[in-house]
């Protein structure tokens, strides 16, 4: 059975209506899932609660512009690829929209077909930051001992633990990126596989059972930290 290859998940934020649902319309007969939002305080809900692979963010909206709502994003560690959208075509306003944390700006009117090239490059782009170093189903680790395909492990003290799939995942995922800080939003998505998450308390039990079979002293880490307000990062 071929397996398809899960759809890009995109929030449209536009306050014009018609603009709006054109390119809905348009991004979902190139196969993407799309969430739409009219202003800023929504948007930034949306984007607490559900993960989005691409957000097309106009810059005029009513209540809070694009560029603060962008600007809030990156505030929250969300490196969500942003593409603005803009009637304002100076070199100023682009240069702005770029250093408040947009990828890639487009002005109005656009060309349709340019608009769906600069998605797709941006999404295949921000897929190759996060693409994982491979590791074997057996990975050892300072006396420890982790088998994925067997959901066990050898901790600390020598002895075996199981592993529920969802900590097999969670820690599979965390060794391949073995010395980066992984998101939570990345965490959740991965693992949980939700585009609507679960409460991140979640990864905190996960990652305080793995101190437990993995540390010598739980409560000071070598292998397994928390980065305040980022996410996690395992080192060997």
């Amino acid at each position: 059975m071929v397996t398809k290859e899960k759809k890009a998940s995109l929030l449209v934020v536009e306050d014009e209506e018609s603009l709006r649902e054109a390119l809905k319309l348009n991004l979902e007969l190139e196969g993407y899932e799309i969430t739409t939002a009219d202003n800023g305080p929504s948007v930034l809900k949306l984007v607490k609660n559900e993960y989005f692979d691409l957000i097309i963010l106009d810059i005029m909206l009513p209540d809070m512009d694009g560029i603060t709502v962008c600007e809030t994003i990156r505030m929250q560690h969300n490196d969500v690829p942003i593409l603005f959208l803009s009637a304002r075509n100076t070199s100023a306003d682009r240069v702005e929209g770029l250093k408040k944390g947009g990828d890639d700006y487009l002005t109005k009117p656009f060309n349709l077909e340019e608009l769906l090239l600069r998605v797709d490059k941006l999404i295949v782009k921000n897929k190759k930051i996060k693409e994982p170093q491979s590791v074997p189903d057996v990975y050892e680790f300072d006396g420890c001992k982790i088998d994925f395909a067997a959901h066990e492990c050898q901790d600390v003290t020598g002895a075996n633990q199981e592993l529920s799939k969802k900590e097999a995942a969670l820690l599979k995922l965390l060794v391949e990126h073995e010395g980066e800080v992984v998101s939570r939003e990345h965490i959740l998505q991965v693992v949980w596989g939700y585009n609507v998450y679960p409460t991140t308390r979640t990864i905190d039990n996960f990652i305080l059972n793995f101190r437990k079979y993995f540390e010598k002293d739980s409560r000071n880490p070598k292998h397994f930290h928390s980065v305040r307000g980022i996410g996690y990062k395992f080192t060997a």
